[in-house]
């Protein structure tokens, strides 16, 4: 290395092939680092890529079996164009006729799956992430007209069927209780969809309840509807 003045350049020798320096036997040896001759690990997917590839495994299984069903959810939002900013979950939609033949698809392809206190969902792991299999949406059983409904879209180069952006605002707004008013996560999904959504009937089939209501009120003010 040579300075001049206030600028330090470092200076690259070459250097002749097959020889190697000699160590310094006045200082000690630098411990070794077990880890180096390990082979790079691959970096862990994040999260919205992890829920995603589970959606693909899940949904595979579905397809490949036969059910009926629809993918739902944040997950089903960002197949319809919405922003690729997942939930916690994976949510997939089906008949209540129909959880245990599910059930015992995603088991034989060794999945775990459990039923949870909540008697209108199966529970399940897939890739270390939940998914949620959802027999009744907004406190109403999921029936066939709506799994029909379904537009068949790629969701990260796999498709599968996805629930109609109507059906899928409505099973968002109609879910708004007293004790589950998340705004803040629906709000992103209804402006991404606002013009794909029939809003004339997700506030008709979401009555006079009042959170839905006051949903439709801030749309209104934010100029989404």
């Amino acid at each position: 290395m040579t300075q001049n003045g206030d600028d330090a350049t470092l200076v690259r020798r070459p250097g002749v092939p097959g020889l190697r320096s000699a160590p310094d036997l006045s200082e000690p040896a630098p411990p070794q680092d077990p880890q180096a001759d390990e082979p790079p690990q691959e970096l862990p997917l994040d999260r919205n890529q992890a829920l995603l590839e589970a959606a693909k495994q899940v949904g595979a299984l579905l397809k490949r079996q036969g059910h009926l069903f629809a993918l739902a959810g944040s997950v089903a939002a960002y197949a319809h164009g919405g922003e690729k900013n997942l939930q916690h979950d994976v949510d997939f939609a089906i008949r209540p006729e129909d959880a245990d033949a599910v059930a015992a698809t995603l088991q034989e392809a060794g999945l775990t799956v459990y039923t949870p206190p909540e008697d209108w969902l199966l529970k399940a792991t897939c890739f270390g992430q939940p998914v949620d299999i959802i027999f009744e949406l907004a406190h109403q059983p999921v029936g066939a007209d709506m799994l029909e409904r379904a537009e068949e879209l790629s969701v990260d180069s796999v498709r599968m069927p996805v629930l109609a952006p109507t059906d899928l605002l409505w099973s968002l707004v109609a879910a708004f209780s007293e004790h589950h008013c998340d705004f803040g996560a629906v709000l992103p999904i209804a402006r991404a969809l606002r013009e794909k959504v029939d809003w004339e009937r997700v506030r008709r089939e979401c009555g006079d309840a009042p959170m839905p209501a006051a949903f439709f009120f801030l749309l209104e003010r934010l100029n989404v509807i």
